[in-house]
């Protein structure tokens, strides 16, 4: 394995698996422990598209979206929650480059319409009681992105989790028409809940490690 193929943060601790090789001298490698902070933790919440809480609520309730994610050696592990939704609703969860809300919750008002570079990540589902969860593996916190030279897009971050009605007609009594490109047949309905920016960085949550001496804010790989 070449190191330098791993993510930087990952370095260490295969070093320190490869010492422990040289140490015992028989090819039992030396059990490490690993390195502190291969178990970052960012817990953030998501919020809602408020237009269209009506058909997202249940009797009144006010919907609910944590996520968790944690970091890993190879990867990350994010488990998002849903609570107090209707029951048997669908929705197709995205990582994206911008948010439509402000750190305040009030609406952005460079927001254009686009939300960037977006990702797609799983499906949601709620269950008869109104609840759901997911969970997903791959690289997410400090160091998610993509790229396509063809489109001259350069790399570019998806440092926000949100998640779309799967069927446009979920929405319609809240007013939706139209489709839009968020679910794997690209006629999805409109946002749902989204992550809001840092009021300092206006960096999404999946950026743990934010670099102020930018401007804009960047973020540290």
């Amino acid at each position: 394995m070449s190191l330098h193929r791993l993510r930087p943060s990952r370095v260490f601790g295969l070093a320190l698996a490869l010492a422990g090789l040289t140490l015992s001298g028989t090819g039992t490698a030396i059990a490490l422990t690993p390195r502190a902070n291969l178990n970052d933790t960012a817990r953030f919440q998501l919020f809602p598209n408020t237009k269209f809480l009506p058909c997202l609520s249940a009797n009144g309730s006010t919907p609910r979206v944590e996520a968790e994610v944690r970091r890993g050696e190879l990867n990350d592990t994010m488990e998002i929650q849903l609570h107090d939704f209707k029951p048997d609703l669908d929705f197709d969860l995205f990582t994206v480059q911008r948010s439509n809300q402000l750190a305040d919750g009030s609406p952005d008002p460079s927001f254009t319409g686009s939300f960037g570079l977006a990702w797609y990540q799983s499906d949601l589902h709620t269950d008869h009681h109104g609840e759901g969860r997911a969970r997903i593996q791959t690289v997410l916190l400090d160091q998610i992105f993509g790229f396509d030279p063809d489109a001259t897009l350069k790399p570019t971050n998806t440092f926000h989790v949100g998640f779309w009605f799967n069927s446009p007609s979920d929405a319609a009594a809240c007013g939706f028409t139209g489709t839009t490109p968020f679910n794997g047949e690209h006629n999805a309905g409109p946002l749902a809940f989204i992550t809001r920016p840092d009021a300092r960085t206006g960096l999404g949550p999946l950026c743990t490690k934010p670099n102020t001496s930018t401007t804009p804010a960047t973020c540290n790989p």
